[in-house]
């Protein structure tokens, strides 16, 4: 994995981490919603670039 997308990956997930306990803390499902879907797109950038890693191609 390069290591740019390595850390854009982390960083997506931690920010929607923020984004998702903002939203719990003022009651705003909008954005907890946004904060969910920020962590899992993180979370598949860093499985395809696991996975590309992993290709013995």
């Amino acid at each position: 994995m390069a290591a740019s997308e390595k850390a854009r990956a982390k960083t997506e997930q931690a920010l929607g981490k923020a984004t998702q306990a903002a939203g719990r803390v003022t009651g705003n499902e909008k954005l907890t919603a946004k904060g969910r879907a920020a962590q899992a797109a993180g979370k598949a950038r860093e499985t395809k670039e696991s996975l590309m890693d992993a290709d013995p191609r």
